[in-house]
């Protein structure tokens, strides 16, 4: 569904448009039509170990005898921080990190690639690169392997392991990044009715008007108001047309879909809708978690916006249907692998019961700790047991909780129980640990709340805390009321679960941490 960049095979090209890359690519022509020469570069340090720049590191390596990268960090938007904890500023005072690389030619020359890194204080970084030399800045030579190339220290022998298991777009034919709306407060509501009656006045208003009215600000290049009034025009408006959207975790939105690729939507994103229905259920995930923990795991059967998983856009969400079809008919499971399944087990197993496994791994807390590194870095690989016995206990498991992450088939605790008096109003989320409590304003809460439902995160988000902060300003209804204690049962749910899942899959891989 998603077109690769040819080549390489990237599936979204757009950071290799970034100017410094064009830069780099310049710089290796000049060399490539020389004998011997060395490029010096001060760059954003991304293209060291993102994936998306896996065909620039290895076309380098051919250009080049040796290599050496110097990673200053100082990475904002990733949150990073020194190896002991304390913290890593930038030396140019900008949000994404900074490397510097020299890129060697000369024949002859024993072929590698070299990195170093400074952390800590600005003034420190400037000091250090004063003095150093690439003798006296702990270059390391690295073992570079595809398909990936990173120019990181890995665990090769971890990732080898790792890089058995099947990444979520070899196991689903069909998916996409999640829609793109442009104006979320425009283009989305908080009920079905809501945004029936916004379309409707929409047609019938001038584009200036709607421009004021909802404070949509100018139009950008994939987006106009005008192209959103007459997208909603160009056929008769009809109720069925109003979908659900999965916009953050356990918070759902309305929007009206026109059945074409841009106008109303940015990026609406249609083979995925028309696969999407009450029958059928789709797998959310993220192929970057940078700067976060990966805790990107999501079961859905509504569409999804884009930065469901997290408000870092690098981490975008995926979405990946499990069915070709609304009514739950033809998977969406790669032929591949599909025969990869049946050859491996002697039973057939259903792809309810193949999405229950993979939904349990990725909700395996030794699964997630052991690969952290790799997790952070492209779509999660997943591994299947020999033991059918192993797969069908882990299957069980990870249905269950995905059931409970649907709300379908949940045993409620009676937590977060809504109390006080008051106009429901959300002034100011607080949380109280002592009384494990919940204030959305001076005089009503929710309780029991117990440290780790308020803490728990999916993706990167602390899901109560966001969604209750979300509706700041507004008075929450008697089904929002209600949903927040469901969301309270799921998340208790969750974490007792995700230890029977830890249990389960250290049992099926032993030798696996």
């Amino acid at each position: 569904m998603t077109q690769r960049w040819k080549g390489v095979g990237e599936r979204n090209p757009r950071g290799l448009q970034d100017d410094y890359v064009k830069f780099i690519r310049f710089a290796q022509m000049k060399m490539d039509a020389v004998n011997e020469g060395v490029v010096g570069v001060i760059t954003n340090h991304s293209w060291l170990d993102n994936a998306t720049f896996r065909g620039m590191r290895q076309s380098l390596m051919r250009s080049f005898e040796q290599i050496y990268v110097l990673d200053l960090h100082g990475n904002t938007k990733k949150k990073e921080r020194a190896p002991d904890g304390s913290k890593d500023e930038n030396v140019f005072d900008i949000e994404q990190g900074v490397a510097i690389s020299l890129l060697v030619k000369r024949p002859g020359l024993g072929r590698g690639v070299w990195r170093g890194e400074f952390w800590g204080k600005q003034l420190e970084k400037y000091k250090s690169t004063a003095a150093s030399n690439l003798k006296s800045c702990g270059m390391e030579s690295l073992r570079v392997t595809g398909p990936d190339y990173m120019f990181i220290d890995q665990n090769l022998a971890l990732k080898e392991m790792y890089d058995i298991g099947w990444s979520l777009p070899d196991i689903f034919v069909v998916n996409s990044v999640g829609i793109v709306t442009a104006r979320d407060e425009f283009s989305l509501a908080r009920t079905a009715e809501d945004i029936w009656k916004r379309i409707q006045s929409l047609v019938n208003d001038e584009v200036e008007n709607v421009r004021t009215a909802h404070r949509l600000g100018r139009d950008t290049r994939d987006w106009t108001v005008a192209g959103a009034i007459t997208d909603l025009t160009l056929e008769p408006l009809t109720k069925d047309r109003v979908k659900p959207v999965h916009y953050r975790p356990f918070d759902t939105r309305q929007t009206y879909v026109t059945g074409r690729s841009r106008g109303f939507l940015s990026y609406p994103r249609m083979a995925i809708w028309n696969r999407l229905g009450a029958n059928n259920l789709a797998l959310v995930s993220s192929r970057f978690t940078k700067g976060e923990s990966f805790a990107h795991a999501l079961v859905t059967n509504a569409m999804i916006e884009k930065i469901i998983m997290s408000p870092n856009t690098s981490n975008n969400g995926f979405i990946f249907p499990l069915y070709d079809s609304p009514e739950g008919h033809d998977e969406n499971l790669a032929p591949s692998f599909r025969a990869f399944i049946d050859s491996r087990y002697a039973p057939h197993y259903t792809a309810e019961e193949i999405f229950g496994y993979i939904y349990a791994v990725l909700y395996a807390p030794t699964y997630r700790a052991r690969y952290a590194e790799f997790l952070r870095i492209d779509f999660p690989r997943v591994s299947f047991p020999d033991s059918a016995d192993n797969f069908e206990t882990l299957s069980g498991l990870g249905w269950a909780l995905a059931q409970a992450h649907l709300l379908r088939e949940l045993s409620r605790q009676q937590l977060t129980v809504y109390l006080g008096k008051g106009d429901h109003t959300v002034e100011a989320v607080l949380y109280s640990p002592e009384q494990q409590a919940v204030a959305i304003n001076k005089s009503q809460f929710f309780k029991p709340v117990p440290q780790a439902v308020w803490d728990f995160h999916i993706g990167g988000y602390q899901v109560l805390d966001k969604y209750l902060k979300s509706r700041k300003g507004r008075m929450l209804s008697l089904d929002e009321i209600n949903h927040v204690s469901a969301i309270a049962d799921s998340l208790a749910f969750t974490i007792e679960q995700m230890a029977r899942i830890d249990e389960a899959y250290r049992a099926a891989f032993p030798d696996r941490g």
